[in-house]
């Protein structure tokens, strides 16, 4: 589209009527057209983010279904950039005018204000569009999803299976949700394109109680493109892991506190690098001031056999993407190289701030946020050794098989519990354990991280930052900690 001009007192006369069945190329005139208005007004930069969300979640505990959750939403966010100094402002009104009057709010939050009488206002010239949703048939992804009668009938079913599988049970909860979301990106600099996202997990929680003695042991699985997840999901399987797992926890000792040589296992134990140096390398962390690594880029902060990296990439998982929620196509970017930090997080804010380059990282749970630097698919990659190589180290330590929940401070101190934990004798299992938690800070915990095994595995999981919640992925091979604090009894 080549721009044209208008003047400013003609703005007001301006009539516009996108689709509001989908987000398409009738939105390329308006939305160019409010970001000349921006341009003209002073602004350096201006985006409009444009979202439609449905969601459902569906819960069952016992043999009932005791919750069923949809929620639909519409709305757009816009934000302002002058320098560094920028505003965001979100509306549920995706008229021409609302979004109009959204745009105004944020630019006279900055001191602009759009020129009057008889100023030229250049459209922007924006990009051939790209529809990453009509390109790789997403289009009919909703419409094929498991609608809300084969939701409760597949979660009350898995539940069936978890009661004949496990002993002792106290509780059994099988939950479900689903989240759609299409989304149209349009900024100042040319950006116009538009995704669908497809986000589903589904999993089991199992409270088993013995006198005394109890046992709580949760699994879940998750997945970005597949409309048939739900209905392939093998829960028959996974609630025998269930099962078995919360029995041999359900009599389990207690650690003894010390510290001691820990392997952590595939999969989610990837967590607690995620938490513990993961946030510290998005750049909003180096706006902050709060991360100890802000001046480390190029040093050593981690032991020389990690190598870790993130990437929105992989199939079908958590944290995969098309675009990020800035429109930029997703990177592999290498975190740590043999202990050696390379790069940081980066979306367009932290860029302007930092000067790190952006890395397709520009993440938020909805138009009601700015995107933020946040995670995507983030992993320690495969080491040289075998997992036997790594009990075979171990003289005396502990085995944590699974972890649980915990909490991260500003900096890197954190503490983790184990739902699932070993003690391990001169290279063997020996026994269960219950009540680990795992202390740490992650500047030091980095240098520990000595050995890593071939047998890489990827988790869904959930991540809370300034930019809201938003879906990741976990990830590592089985790992060796030369030593670390395990808080217990």
């Amino acid at each position: 589209m080549s721009p044209t001009l208008l003047i400013s007192r003609e703005i007001p006369n301006l009539s516009y009527n996108p689709s509001s069945d989908r987000f398409d190329l009738t939105w390329e005139k308006p939305l160019s057209t409010l970001l000349g208005l921006g341009r003209s007004a002073g602004a350096d930069f201006v985006e409009f983010f444009l979202e439609k969300n449905n969601y459902i979640s569906c819960l069952a505990e016992d043999d009932r279904i005791t919750s069923i959750t949809p929620r639909l939403a519409t709305g757009a966010g816009v934000r302002v950039f002058e320098g560094k100094a920028d505003c965001y402002v979100s509306t549920n009104n995706l008229s021409f005018i609302g979004l109009k009057l959204a745009l105004e709010k944020a630019l006279s939050i900055l001191g602009l204000n759009i020129p009057q009488g008889t100023a030229f206002i250049p459209e922007i010239n924006l990009e051939m569009f790209r529809d990453y949703a009509t390109a790789n048939q997403k289009d009919s992804w909703l419409t094929n999803c498991s609608n809300m009668q084969e939701m409760g009938d597949i979660l009350l079913t898995a539940n069936h299976q978890l009661e004949k599988k496990a002993n002792h049970v106290q509780s059994r909860r099988a939950a479900y949700f689903r989240d759609w979301q299409e989304v149209l990106i349009a900024s100042s600099d040319g950006i116009f394109a538009r995704d669908i996202r497809l986000t589903q997990s589904v999993g089991y929680n199992l409270l088993c109680a013995d006198g005394g003695n109890r046992s709580s042991i949760g699994k879940r699985d998750g997945d970005t493109s597949n409309p048939n997840f739900l209905r392939t999901w093998n829960y028959e399987n996974v609630a025998e892991e269930v099962a078995e797992s919360a029995g041999k926890m359900l009599y389990a000792d207690y650690v003894e506190s010390g510290q001691y040589p820990v392997i952590m296992a595939n999969q989610f134990g990837g967590v607690i690098f995620h938490e513990a140096c993961g946030h510290l390398l998005e750049t909003t962390q180096i706006e902050r001031k709060s991360t100890p690594f802000i001046d480390k880029k190029g040093e050593k902060i981690a032991h020389e056999n990690l190598t870790a990296w993130d990437e929105g990439l992989s199939e079908n998982a958590f944290g995969s993407i098309d675009m990020d929620d800035e429109g930029m196509a997703p990177q592999r970017t290498l975190l740590i190289e043999n202990g050696i930090l390379k790069n940081f997080l980066a979306d367009r804010a932290g860029s302007i701030r930092t000067g790190h380059p952006r890395t397709g990282s520009g993440r938020r749970q909805s138009y009601s946020f700015p995107a933020a630097s946040r995670m995507r698919n983030t992993y320690i990659a495969t080491g040289e050794y075998s997992v036997e190589d790594l009990f075979a180290s171990v003289d005396k330590g502990i085995y944590c098989k699974k972890m649980g929940g915990g909490s991260v401070g500003p900096t890197g101190e954190f503490n983790f519990g184990v739902d699932e934990a070993y003690l391990v004798e001169n290279g063997k299992i020996t026994k269960p354990l219950k009540g680990a938690t795992l202390i740490g800070e992650a500047k030091e915990i980095m240098t520990k991280i000595s050995m890593s095994s071939k047998d890489i595995g990827l988790a869904a999981g959930f991540c809370g930052s300034v930019s809201g919640s938003v879906y990741v992925t976990v990830g590592q091979p089985h790992i060796k900690v030369d030593s670390i604090n395990v808080g217990g009894r």
